[in-house]
C-alpha cells in the first residue's frame, strides 16, 4: 500500500510504502468495541459511595414504643425507609478495570489504522516545525492542511514548542507515538502521523509479545 506524504505546507513531497500486514487487511470490529470499552471503564474513578444503615449515625434507641401510638412500627432511625438512614444496595468505591490482553490491544490498533486509512483520515507528515511556539503557527498549519473537526497530531517524542502551540486549539490533540491507542485514533475525525513517528509506531506492532 502506498500513502502520499505531506510537509507543512500542505504539499505533497513523496509517496511512501506502507507495511501491509499492518495497514491492510480485515477490520476486528469486535475487537475494537472491547478496546474503547477497555479505555473508558480504565478512566472510570469508582469513588462512589453511599452509607448502609449499618454505617448511618444514630439509631441506637427505638423511636418509639412498638403499640399504643397509632404510627407505624419503627425500630431504628437508621431505616432506609427513613429520611437520613442508609442506602439499599448503594454503590461502593470499586476499580472498573479489567483485563485487556496486550495481543488484543495491538490487533485493535491496526484495525483502527486500517479504518482510518480507508475512511481518508490518515494524514503523513514528513516532519513538523514550529519556530516560536505560537497558537498561530499551528493554526495555520491546519488551514493549510484542511484540516476540520477534532485532530490528533502523533509525534515521534514531546516537542515543548509544538505543546505550546496547540495548546489553545480545542480540536487539536497531541500524541506520542508510544502512548497511542486505538482508542486515540478511533476518537478523532483526522490522525496526522510525522514519518519519525511512523516508524516508531510500526516497530511497537511488530514487536513479539514477551
Amino acid at each position: 500500500m502506498e500513502i502520499k506524504v505531506y510537509n507543512m505546507q500542505g504539499k505533497e513531497v513523496e509517496v511512501l510504502s506502507l507495511d501491509g500486514d499492518i495497514f491492510e487487511g480485515e477490520i476486528r470490529s469486535s475487537v475494537l468495541r472491547e478496546a474503547v470499552l477497555a479505555y473508558r471503564a480504565s478512566h472510570r474513578q469508582g469513588t462512589a459511595s453511599t452509607k448502609s444503615r449499618a454505617e448511618v449515625r444514630g439509631g441506637g434507641r427505638k423511636p418509639w414504643i412498638q403499640k399504643g401510638t397509632g404510627r407505624a412500627r419503627a425500630g431504628s432511625r437508621r431505616s432506609p425507609l427513613w429520611v437520613g438512614g442508609g442506602v439499599v444496595f448503594g454503590p461502593k468505591p470499586r476499580n472498573f478495570k479489567y483485563h485487556f490482553p496486550q495481543k488484543m490491544k495491538k490487533i485493535a490498533l491496526k484495525s483502527s489504522l486500517r479504518k482510518k486509512i480507508r475512511e481518508g483520515g490518515l494524514i503523513i507528515l514528513n516532519r513538523i516545525s514550529i519556530k516560536n511556539g505560537k497558537t498561530k503557527e499551528m493554526a495555520e498549519f491546519l488551514q493549510l492542511l484542511s484540516l476540520k473537526g477534532k485532530t490528533l497530531l502523533v509525534l515521534e517524542e514531546p516537542n515543548e514548542k509544538i505543546i505550546r502551540s496547540a495548546s489553545n486549539l480545542k480540536n487539536l490533540r497531541l500524541s506520542p507515538a508510544v502512548c497511542l491507542s486505538a482508542y486515540d485514533i478511533l476518537s478523532h475525525k483526522n490522525i496526522c502521523i510525522t514519518k519519525g513517528a511512523l516508524v516508531h509506531l510500526v516497530e511497537r506492532l511488530k514487536k513479539k509479545d514477551e
